[in-house]
């Protein structure tokens, strides 16, 4: 690629971190997804999902219908009526935690799955306030941290409004690999133009991750808000949303709640004092601790992609 010539990146260190708890008996219940759940209704449709988030304060950043996508790509889509993946930020409460906790980016889309078996009950899958806190590392007690819970609640309320939370059997499991995949980088280029460092940087990550099969299925330019909100410590930040379909299309099947942690939200930033840039994403370890996936036919895919991605992003920064 002709950013090669000009665009040095040197990859210092490649961390991992697990947010797991010690080793814990199976009878106790995770709690990092919740479901709300609701008798379809002619008042309940895409669009009025849509506005009760916006009138909370989210922005959706996405809100992508699986099943043509599926039925593209895999001749399939025929196993919910339903089953769609919409992604939400709320740029208020993410720049009040992004002034103290720089991960905070993972939360910013939060990622939902909407969908109905029969289209008879609808559901909507989201982070609960443990879920938020184990993959930002943001402690639970954090008022932000509650308040994006809280108005996360009341949109979901305001969307379904005769819904009930569903109650969930998950096991408390450790996984096999780490919950989060962190990379911490240079970018050395002959420009000291941070923002033009920065998209070249992009160009070619994009252009990287989606000749493997990955689709970019959102970007989120976060330092703007930040800029606006008064926060002005960093050089860039900015999110991605990405996916697989080899992926999400089997697990869905008996896991359609999954999309509670899909696509993955993957942040980029670098702040002012700082000459690293740091990048992350909640690996899919999080997906099978958290809605306790078992099969091969969900977990090769899965593991896969895992692997895949993190190599990329690797030969990208050698």
């Amino acid at each position: 690629m002709i950013f090669l010539k000009k665009l040095m990146i040197s990859l210092l260190t490649v961390t991992v971190f697990s947010g797991c708890a010690n080793n814990v008996y199976a009878k106790e219940i995770r709690e990092d997804i919740r479901i709300k759940t609701a008798k379809y209704t002619n008042d309940i449709t895409i669009e009025s999902i849509e506005k009760a988030f916006k009138k909370n304060g989210f922005i959706i950043t996405g809100n992508n219908n699986m099943n043509l996508a599926f039925e593209k790509r895999f001749q399939g889509g025929e196993d919910y009526k339903d089953y769609r993946l919409m992604f939400v930020y709320n740029p208020k409460i993410m720049t009040k935690l992004l002034k103290n906790y720089p991960k905070a980016g993972l939360l910013a889309p939060l990622s939902t799955s909407v969908y109905s078996k029969e289209g008879k009950i609808i559901n909507i899958s989201s982070l609960t306030l443990i879920g938020m806190s184990r993959i930002s590392g943001i402690p639970k007690t954090n008022k932000d941290l509650i308040e994006l819970r809280d108005t996360m609640t009341q949109a979901l309320k305001d969307a379904l409004p005769n819904g009930k939370d569903k109650e969930l059997s998950y096991k408390k499991v450790r996984p096999d690999g780490e919950i989060l995949t962190k990379f911490k980088f240079i970018i050395r280029s002959d420009s000291n133009d941070m923002e033009e460092v920065k998209e070249n940087y992009q160009e070619m990550l994009e252009g990287e991750i989606e000749s493997n099969g990955f689709i970019v299925a959102g970007f989120n330019p976060i330092n703007e808000d930040l800029i606006a909100s008064g926060v002005k410590n960093y050089d860039y930040y900015d999110s991605y949303s990405i996916c697989k379909l080899e992926v999400i299309y089997p697990v869905h099947k008996t896991h359609p709640e999954v999309g509670a942690l899909a696509p993955c939200t993957m942040y980029m930033y670098k702040q002012k004092n700082d000459k690293y840039t740091y990048m992350a994403y909640p690996s899919v370890y999080n997906w099978i601790m958290t809605t306790n996936i078992e099969d091969d036919y969900s977990l090769v895919p899965l593991i896969d992609a895992q692997n895949l991605l993190e190599t990329t992003i690797d030969n990208i920064n050698e």
